[in-house]
C-alpha cells in the first residue's frame, strides 16, 4: 500500500494537476483534502484540456474513487457545472463527497467581493469565490454542512440560524448589501442544484479505510502551496485553509494517515498570482508569460514570474516534509536568454527569512547556462541537453532531496521519471 500526498512547494500554480493526473493511473482513490472553488488545476490528457476547481485531478481514471474530503468548502452550483463538464467529455465518475465538508454559498462569495472592495489597495487578492467567509463561518460554528443536504428540515433550520446571525453584521459593515433570499429559498435551491451528486454524500472515511485495509494506493491532493498556507504562508496573503502535507489525512478523511511519499511540486521557475512577495521577479515578464501560458486558472489574472527561488522552495519543501520533488514546466525555459537560480538573500534578516517580508531583500543569484533544444520529446533524463541536466541537478543539490519527476510539456506522457 502507498499513501501519496501531492502538495505545492511554493505559492500554488506549480502544476500539481498534471502530476496527480499522471499518478492516478495506478491509484485507487484520488482525494482533495482542502480548499474549494478558488484555485484551479489544469489537466491535459487524451480527453482534452480541463481546468478543475473542486474535483480531484485523478477524476479521469474511471477505476479511481474521487473524494471531496471533509476539509473542503464546496460551492454547490460550481460543483454541478464541473461534474457536467467532465461527464460531457466521457468521464465516468466514481464520486464520494464528505458529509462533514462545509458548503460555500453565493452569500459567501458576495461577502468576499464586498470585503475586497472595502479594503481597496489593501485587498488580499482573493479570487472572490467566498472561501474565507465559508471557512470563517465553520470556525464560528455557523457553517452549513454538506451532510445536511440529505436532511431538508435540518438544512432549512440551520440556514435560518446562519442568516439571522450573519445578515445583521453584513448590513452594518456593507450598507449597500443587496440580499433578500429567505432560508427556505436558499434551502430549496440547494436541494435542486445538488441533485446530480447528492447521493454521493457519505462518510468518506469508510471507503478509504477499506482501501487502506486492502493495501491500495491512495493519492491525496492539495491546492495552492506552502507559501499560501494559513499558518505558515505569507500571512495575511494566504488562503484560509492548511495546504501542507500533514493536513492531508485530517482534511481527506483519514486523520491517522502516515504518508508513504510526499511529493512537493515546484516549477522550474517562480510564479505567484494575487498579493504577496516574489523576491526573484523578472524585469521583463510579458513575453515569457505568453510562452509559458502563466495566467490564473480561476481568474485569468497574469501571474508574476521570477527566477527559481531556491530559498523559498527549500522552505516549502521542509514545511511539507517532502520526500521528493516533481519539477514542472522546465520546457518553458528553453531559449530563455538569461537563466539563473536564487541561492540566498542579502538584507536585514536575510539569514532567517520570513514571509511576508518586513524588510527589503535582494536575491543572490547563480548564473546558469541556457539551452535552445526542444526538450518536449525527451522521456529519459539522459536525453535532455547538458545545460538542462546541470540546471536540474543544481536545484536537486540545493533542495537536498531527489527530483524524481520532470515534466517537459503539458501532456500526460510528457514526463521523465528518474
Amino acid at each position: 500500500m502507498s499513501s501519496i500526498v501531492v502538495v505545492g512547494a511554493n505559492w500554488g500554480d506549480e502544476g500539481k494537476g498534471r502530476i496527480v493526473d499522471f499518478l492516478s493511473e495506478k491509484a485507487s482513490a484520488s482525494i482533495r483534502f482542502q480548499g474549494g472553488n478558488n484555485a484551479g488545476h489544469t489537466v491535459v490528457n487524451n480527453l482534452g484540456t480541463f481546468k478543475l476547481h473542486q474535483l480531484p485531478s485523478g477524476v479521469f481514471n474511471p477505476d479511481c474513487l474521487t473524494v471531496l474530503g471533509p476539509g473542503m468548502v464546496i460551492s454547490p452550483g460550481a460543483l454541478t457545472e464541473e461534474i457536467n463538464l467532465v461527464e460531457k467529455a466521457g468521464v465516468k465518475l466514481n464520486l464520494s463527497i464528505s458529509d462533514r465538508a462545509t458548503l460555500c454559498l453565493p452569500l459567501h462569495a458576495l461577502e468576499d467581493t464586498l470585503e475586497e472592495e472595502r479594503l481597496g489597495d489593501n485587498a488580499y487578492g482573493s479570487t472572490r469565490q467566498g472561501i474565507a467567509p465559508a471557512y470563517g463561518d465553520r470556525v464560528m460554528k455557523k457553517g452549513i454542512l454538506v451532510g445536511w443536504l440529505k436532511q431538508p428540515e435540518v438544512l432549512t433550520e440551520r440556514i435560518q440560524f446562519w442568516i439571522d446571525w450573519k445578515l445583521p453584521q453584513l448590513r452594518a459593515l456593507y450598507p449597500n448589501l443587496q440580499f433578500n433570499q429567505s432560508a427556505k429559498e436558499i434551502s430549496d435551491w440547494l436541494i435542486e442544484v445538488s441533485k446530480p451528486w447528492r447521493n454521493s454524500i457519505c462518510n468518506v472515511t469508510i471507503p478509504l479505510k477499506e482501501k487502506q485495509a486492502q493495501k491500495q494506493t491512495l493519492l491525496f491532493e492539495a491546492q495552492l502551496g506552502a507559501g499560501r498556507d494559513l499558518i505558515y504562508g505569507e500571512y495575511p496573503w494566504t488562503t484560509s485553509s492548511n495546504v501542507v502535507s500533514m493536513y492531508a489525512g485530517i482534511g481527506g478523511g483519514l486523520p491517522a494517515l502516515r504518508p508513504t511519499r510526499v511529493i512537493a511540486v515546484a516549477k522550474a521557475f517562480s510564479s505567484s498570482v494575487g498579493t504577496g512577495t516574489l523576491i526573484t521577479a523578472m524585469d521583463q515578464q510579458d513575453t515569457f508569460r505568453e510562452t509559458a501560458e502563466e495566467y490564473g486558472a480561476t481568474t485569468g489574472r497574469p501571474r508574476d514570474l521570477g527566477y527559481f527561488d531556491a530559498v523559498a522552495t527549500k522552505n516549502g519543501i521542509e514545511l511539507q516534509a517532502a520526500t521528493e520533488v516533481a519539477l514542472t514546466k522546465i520546457d518553458c525555459l528553453t531559449g530563455l536568454s538569461e537563466l539563473k537560480i536564487c541561492v540566498g538573500y542579502t538584507g536585514e534578516h536575510s539569514d532567517n527569512p520570513i514571509w511576508p517580508q518586513t524588510t527589503e531583500l535582494t536575491p543572490i543569484y547563480e548564473q546558469m547556462e541556457s539551452w535552445h533544444e526542444d526538450i518536449t520529446g525527451c522521456r529519459k533524463f539522459e536525453e535532455l541537453p547538458e545545460a538542462a541536466r546541470r540546471y536540474i541537478l543544481r536545484i536537486e543539490a540545493l533542495m537536498e532531496i531527489p527530483i524524481t519527476m520532470i515534466s517537459v510539456g503539458p501532456q500526460r506522457d510528457q514526463m521523465i521519471i528518474r
